[in-house]
């Protein structure tokens, strides 16, 4: 079995790790109040999903 002969520093697996980020979700405008909302969602603010009103509030 292949065993590394030196330890692997912290500079070069943080080298590795630089692609580990987070990422902003796509927010989009909801076309009806204007709020944002995650993207192929319903509203939460005023319930609607594609112009048509879905959810009883």
């Amino acid at each position: 079995m292949a065993v590394p002969f030196r330890r692997t520093s912290k500079t070069r697996k943080n080298k590795r790790r630089t692609h580990y980020k987070l990422e902003v979700p796509g927010m989009v405008k909801c076309p009806d109040c204007g709020e944002y909302k995650l993207s192929h969602r319903v509203c939460g603010e005023c319930g609607s999903y594609k112009g048509e009103n879905v959810s009883a509030k």
